[in-house]
């Protein structure tokens, strides 16, 4: 396809679009600019919402079992006794799918590990002598345990079961657990494909839950399903709600994995029609992800527009429902005036996945410049559906915003880190005074006392 003639500014003229919601940053008030920034956290915090997955955890607590297969027949309307919560090793064992889909995960294993070990051989142990005699560092070691939600409903996600398995397998951790609701209609079967992903990978400990249901069985323990120290997962506002709450139980847990959004910065560099594709595969999701494309270029985004347009034709309809909400009222095309406009903007946004597409004279300084991503995919031939699937960084990303302050599922979700320290007796002889002074203002007679001791 052609490409645009330009660079219009954007400050040209904004005529009606078929598809995206056409906006210009420089225009937005504040509160246009906050509806941008703040997608998803309404829906994730809905207050009703909220008191109803309370209700639900403190059922959980209390009956165990029992409560987990009253969730599957109310809210996933399938009949589970509680010996049928785990997958059996019959089940897991005979699972097939087809040769094609076979090797793919093996693919995107094999690019999972290979990211994956080469994080974990940079997160070794350390040790340097800070002063004469004293000398500090960390012990890195894999979480005790952990569980892995992997979601359905929507969708078949064997992809989410593998990108959250690998790193806390190559992380090293002992005890593993991965709960998946049962497939939307059926009787209680789990998909064949996750099934093959935990054989693969070795996980056995595996049981049919509704998803709340099942984050809260993982943070308290039942019967059947075992009590782990962090849960992972991407979900809907339900699983998330679920997650926070079970904080407040000790649980560990990622914020946030909500709905899924990404953020497209291009110039007229782009060619219309892959931009387009690219843009559609995130929005394709739901009707509450969110889709953005900024750049400082009319023409382009005239052009892209009426691509996505012609290539939404080709999507089953829900598919193509839930493009049009995340270009449209979710998200769209925000016009900059130029690109360094655009990496303030991306990086006020966070966005869970995030594309550059400019030209080579451009690239570095946008590069540098992006500090707030989940993932950052450079150029139009890695698209984000590579990344879901193959490339092997992280794809379980921090949505709403929460790139700000964390970070993809990896091994280091799945390691912590112990300080340790050697003093010998010139060392805490030279810290004494300065130990004492600072024990003495806080009120610490105790720990003052410890350190004349060693005074001599």
């Amino acid at each position: 396809p052609r490409k645009p003639a330009g660079p219009p500014r954007a400050t040209d003229s904004v005529d009606p679009v078929s598809v995206m919601r056409r906006q210009v940053w420089a225009s937005m008030d504040s509160d246009a600019r906050s509806m941008l920034m703040n997608r998803g956290l309404n829906d994730i915090f809905e207050p009703g919402l909220r008191a109803s997955i309370g209700e639900l955890i403190e059922d959980v607590r209390a009956r165990g079992d029992a409560a987990i297969c009253d969730a599957l027949a109310i809210f996933d309307r399938i009949d589970v006794d509680p010996e049928g919560l785990r997958v059996t090793d019959d089940e897991l064992d005979s699972a097939v799918v087809s040769e094609d889909v076979d090797r793919s995960i093996d693919d995107a294993v094999a690019h999972l590990r290979a990211f994956n070990e080469a994080q974990m051989e940079r997160s070794t142990n350390w040790s340097i002598e800070s002063e004469p005699g004293l000398t500090v560092g960390e012990r890195v070691t894999p979480i005790s345990s952990a569980g892995l939600f992997t979601p359905s409903g929507k969708a078949s996600y064997p992809s989410v079961a593998y990108q959250l398995a690998v790193p806390a397998i190559v992380a090293g951790v002992p005890e593993l657990a991965l709960v998946v609701p049962p497939v939307p209609g059926g009787s209680g079967e789990v998909d064949a494909a996750v099934l093959v992903v935990c054989r693969k990978l070795g996980v056995r400990n595996v049981f049919r839950v509704n998803g709340p249901a099942g984050v809260a069985a993982l943070g308290f323990g039942t019967e059947s399903i075992p009590r782990v120290r962090k849960v992972v997962g991407p979900g809907s506002p339900a699983v998330t709600i679920a997650q926070v709450e079970m904080q407040r139980y000790g649980m560990a847990t990622m914020m946030l994995l909500g709905p899924t959004e990404s953020l497209v910065i291009a110039d007229d560099s782009a060619d219309p029609t892959l931009l387009a594709a690219d843009l559609l595969i995130e929005a394709e999701h739901g009707v509450d992800s969110s889709v953005v494309l900024l750049t400082p270029s009319s023409a382009l985004a005239d052009a892209v527009d009426l691509e996505v347009d012609r290539q939404l034709e080709l999507l089953p309809r829900a598919r193509a429902e839930a493009a049009r909400a995340s270009l449209g009222p979710n998200g769209g095309c925000v016009l900059v005036d130029d690109l360094n406009i655009a990496v303030s903007v991306a990086n006020e946004f966070a966005a869970e996945h995030l594309q550059v597409v400019v030209t080579k004279l451009e690239l570095d300084d946008v590069l540098n410049g992006l500090v707030n991503a989940g993932e950052i995919l450079v150029g139009q031939h890695t698209p984000f559906s590579a990344g879901n699937f193959v490339i092997g960084c992280p794809a379980s990303l921090p949505t709403s915003g929460f790139a700000h302050v964390s970070s993809g599922i990896t091994t280091d979700t799945f390691l912590k880190r112990t300080a340790v320290a050697h003093a010998d007796a010139r060392a805490a002889a030279r810290m004494a005074p300065s130990v004492i002074a600072l024990a003495e203002h806080e009120g610490f007679p105790a720990h003052a006392a410890a350190m004349r001791m060693r005074q001599g």
